[in-house]
């Protein structure tokens, strides 16, 4: 009796074995870099001039906003025992003020929830919507069950270059390579 339960367990494991084995080995994967294929987008370089050119423009302004700080926290300094104690006060907070004023646009800008993040979303997410859509498209042209990513701090350590899809997602998107 007792071997023939070691006789029924050995033939289902042998058999949900191969059934596992047959039902991986038909499976077709592919991956791509993600890195590679925004870098090919034209879109993706006006989206980057503008978020530089507002970057710019406000660390522009933080400068200008820290050297009139500096201005005033120099002049309060040279010049502070020739001002009363109300007047000394009131310097003392202009310059907390302009100091206040400075951390809150840096928030407002480049914060987590700033506009430089609002616009970076607005700007990339259609070309992220589109680089997934290509990735499904040529994915079910090419009967491909699983697509990784190879970009950055991808876990997918080895990969044939057959299975790169990176040239099949550009031409998907309409951009021809040399």
């Amino acid at each position: 009796m007792r071997q023939m339960i070691h006789i029924i367990a050995l033939s289902l494991a042998i058999f949900f074995g191969s059934t596992f084995l047959v039902a991986v080995q038909g499976q077709k994967i592919g991956y791509i870099n993600t890195e590679v294929i925004i870098q090919h987008l034209p879109e993706y370089d006006g989206a980057q001039q503008q978020l530089q050119q507002l970057s710019d423009e406000w660390k522009d302004k933080l400068d200008k906003m820290e050297e009139e700080i500096k201005e005033l926290k120099e002049e309060f300094k040279t010049k502070k025992i020739l001002f009363t104690e109300e007047i000394r006060t009131r310097k003392e907070q202009l310059i907390q003020q302009k100091v206040e004023a400075r951390k809150q646009f840096m928030k407002q800008k480049f914060g987590p929830e700033g506009e430089y993040f609002k616009k970076q979303k607005k700007l990339l997410e259609p070309i992220q919507q589109k680089i997934y859509t290509a990735i499904i498209s040529v994915s079910e042209r090419l009967n491909i069950d699983f697509v990784f990513d190879r970009a950055k701090d991808s876990s997918l350590l080895y990969a044939r270059n057959e299975w790169n899809l990176n040239k099949e997602i550009l031409s998907e998107l309409g951009v021809a390579l040399n």
